[in-house]
């Protein structure tokens, strides 16, 4: 793909890096896009958080899922995928596909049609109703990577999410911190896409593991999206 055309998908936030030997553009979403494929790659949705935590008695404003859906719906808009891969944990908990809005439930119909759409199994999620379109699976093989839930162990060429990446940087004496993307080239871990997700510290011995010759995470701001090494990184 010629580099004009790359940089017409790129969004003017957004960093474009080669994973596994092709392109892939990181988005201020928090999704990833592979333009060979026309493949958009979002990870832990986390639909209906709010809802299911509503029922344990902590009240939050039940907003999340209609502005998760917001955020996964302008990446399609822009990037018009062929395919669409949730990377698991789509939902919060095994009923969160009944707890749906009606108005939101529309709007994810939407989002799936007219689209190849994998929903990847996750820990949160192991099964989902057939209602919503797509398919389901465990893992998915796309040219040179795997695209799974949860990061598997050695030296993988993988796109994965379940750990919710976010980096830490302290700016003027004041810690910032925010979701990141982390990758060393061949693996990527995304950031949690969830409006009410958590966020795992990119300094984690966890990711030490699956980076043993480090790794850039590529943090988003609230304009664009910042590359920076991991000893830039600091731990909470």
């Amino acid at each position: 793909m010629s580099a004009a055309l790359l940089a017409q998908q790129l969004r003017p936030e957004g960093v474009e890096i080669r994973l596994a030997g092709s392109p892939a553009l990181l988005d201020s979403s928090g999704a990833l896009y592979l333009p060979d494929s026309e493949t958009l790659v979002v990870a832990d949705l986390h639909l209906e958080k709010g809802s299911s935590l509503a029922r344990r008695g902590s009240m939050l404003p039940p907003f999340d899922t209609g502005a998760t859906l917001a955020a996964l719906a302008e990446a399609i808009s822009h990037f018009r995928p062929a395919h669409v891969v949730a990377l698991g944990d789509s939902f919060h908990d095994r009923r969160g596909p009944d707890r749906l809005l009606a108005s939101d439930r529309r709007t994810l119909a939407a989002l799936v049609a007219g689209r190849d759409w994998t929903w990847i199994l996750g820990n949160h999620d192991p099964a989902l109703p057939e209602g919503l379109g797509g398919r389901t699976a465990e893992e998915v093989e796309l040219g040179r990577l795997i695209l799974r839930h949860h990061p598997a162990p050695g030296s993988q060429r993988e796109l994965a999410g379940h750990l919710h990446p976010v980096a830490k940087v302290v700016l003027h004496g004041r810690g910032v911190r925010a979701r990141a993307f982390l990758t060393d080239g061949d693996r990527c871990v995304l950031p949690a896409v969830g409006a009410y997700a958590g966020g795992l510290n990119a300094c984690d011995p966890a990711f030490d593991e699956l980076f043993p010759r480090g790794f850039t995470a590529h943090v988003i701001g609230r304009q664009r999206v910042f590359s920076l090494p991991r000893a830039a990184l600091c731990g909470d």
